[in-house]
């Protein structure tokens, strides 16, 4: 394959051979080969994380949200994934000619709302403006730069067999949202994006680390594009060992299961903007739930499985009516420009 695809950037298989096969082969920062959601640096005595991202999120405004909320919590989550407090953010443009300036402000209003929702200041920015037709509307580029909290230290490394494997609620929202909007599709039921920042959450759990030892976090990541399955897949490989679902402890609205029942979808495999996986240590996750579902974004939260010793690299699924199947890695996202 000599040409990019759309799939390419969907964070499936396509994803993940384009980074291993082209940018990991070019560019050898160790810390960058530890494909984490941002970078652990240490520029003082204190560690810091620092994420990038892009957004090109296909309609601009959906049920729940828009591209410019979205860009701040995509950021701001990716650098709690890391244990890290978020501090400060960039927000970089690329306008198409001719878009609305009164969308653009609308736009800007709802960065402004995030940021102040997820407790960060947006210190720097930068506009460019491409020929109408080089663009659909508006494209948004982040970096946020956030503080490591004291003691933490999250790495798929410490993963063990029978650690479990916890979600703070629903699967499926914001793909589903986003589908529906951009083709037009009137559901009977109303189904919004999840996307929102989980700092309440994430460092209201790690503020309780106490209570439960700092260590028995291993790791998290959020389940954006290619869903839980793909979220999955990434850890089994990293950790090189298997990953067993409880699909009956999975939570899925019955909205999102009729939604991707109609259209053929798999809601594993659909895209989520306000949801964590945690592997934790089995024997501190039950007081880890209890915490998390004492806290706001976490009150929906499960355990759906545990790390196994067995199917090493594989991801599987025990279904409702009790057999299994394997939930693979797909090739690409079925919804592109989910963000």
């Amino acid at each position: 394959m000599d040409r990019i695809l759309i799939g390419h950037g969907s964070g499936g298989k396509l994803t993940s051979d384009l980074i291993k096969g082209v940018f990991l082969e070019h560019l050898k920062s160790p810390i960058l080969r530890q494909l984490t959601d941002a970078a652990r640096i240490k520029v003082t005595k204190k560690d810091l994380a620092f994420s990038t991202d892009s957004y090109v999120v296909k309609p601009i405004f959906f049920p729940g949200g828009d591209i410019g909320s979205l860009s701040i919590f995509g950021t701001v989550n990716d650098l709690l994934m890391m244990g890290a407090r978020p501090l400060v953010v960039s927000w970089g443009l690329i306008i198409e000619e001719g878009f609305s300036i009164n969308l653009l402000e609308k736009i800007t209003k709802s960065v402004a709302y995030a940021a102040k929702q997820s407790n960060v200041e947006v210190v720097t920015a930068d506009t460019k403006v491409v020929e109408k037709g080089d663009a659909d509307g508006v494209y948004i580029n982040t970096s946020g730069i956030g503080q490591i909290l004291d003691g933490v230290r999250l790495s798929a490394k410490s993963i063990r067999p029978q650690d479990k494997i916890i979600i703070n609620g629903s699967l499926g929202d914001h793909g589903i949202a986003i589908l529906g909007q951009r083709k037009e599709l009137n559901f009977e039921f109303r189904i919004k994006s999840d996307s929102a920042p989980l700092n309440n959450l994430i460092l209201g759990l790690l503020k309780n680390s106490k209570r439960f030892s700092s260590n028995a976090i291993r790791f998290m990541r959020d389940p954006t594009r290619g869903g839980l399955a793909t979220t999955l897949n990434e850890i089994a490989q990293l950790t090189g060992l298997g990953i067993v679902i409880d699909e009956q402890n999975v939570p899925i609205k019955k909205s999102v299961k009729a939604a991707c029942d109609i259209l053929g979808l798999d809601p594993f495999y659909i895209a989520n903007e306000g949801k964590v996986v945690l592997i934790v240590d089995k024997d501190k996750s039950e007081k880890i739930l209890e915490i998390m579902k004492s806290l706001a974004g976490g009150r929906e939260s499960r355990i759906i499985g545990e790390v196994s010793s067995q199917h090493k690299g594989k991801v599987i699924l025990k279904t409702i009516v009790g057999g299994s199947r394997i939930l693979d890695m797909l090739v690409s996202d079925p919804i592109p420009r989910i963000c």
